[in-house]
């Protein structure tokens, strides 16, 4: 698998050589954020307008509508639809709260390196202190890139979502 990897991305293992297992962990993350954000682009644009019709039809069929029990079905429909139009965004918003924090670690274990260089060399080598250095910086720097390249994304999945919930509540009138 590394070797395919290293194919591909030939910067890929110069990047995990100097960032660790924290940049490893960082990378499969951001493999799972981007499938999970992918995904629900993917049903916001495709597969929820299909349901929300048939939602709609259900709505329709019945013959009245103003009654509490109809308005209590009216209810169980809409809060079913929208059940499946939150999926995923809170682990999307953990996903992404999680990264910086990643990169954070990945800081004090390059720190915890530098000073067990220091430690064994009895001086502040820079040779012997630069794997910790670059562990510190590429593991927060990615940390950070994730999170911001998918922050304004998961943001518009929001604001999409608000909006086919309202749309939704709007196209099953009560009496009528």
């Amino acid at each position: 698998m590394m070797a395919f990897l290293d194919n591909l991305f030939p910067w890929f293992g110069y990047m995990v050589s100097l960032g660790g297992n924290i940049l490893l962990l960082l990378v499969v993350l951001a493999a799972v954020l981007w499938a999970l954000i992918f995904e629900r682009i993917y049903f916001l644009s495709r597969v929820y307008d299909r349901s929300t019709e048939r939602v709609q039809l259900a709505w329709r069929e019945r013959t009245e509508r103003s009654s509490w029990y109809a308005q209590q079905y009216r209810r169980h429909l809409i809060h079913t639809a929208n059940r499946s139009l939150q999926r995923n965004l809170g682990l999307l918003k953990t996903l992404i709260r999680l990264c910086p924090l990643l990169g954070l670690l990945g800081t004090v274990l390059g720190m915890l390196d530098i000073f067990d260089a220091v430690a064994i060399t009895g001086s502040n080598n820079p040779r012997a202190t630069a794997g910790g250095v670059s562990k510190a910086i590429v593991t927060t720097m990615a940390g950070m890139v994730i999170a911001i390249s998918a922050l304004p994304v998961v943001g518009y999945l929001n604001r999409v979502v608000a909006s086919k919930r309202q749309k939704l509540a709007n196209r099953l009138p009560l009496d009528g």
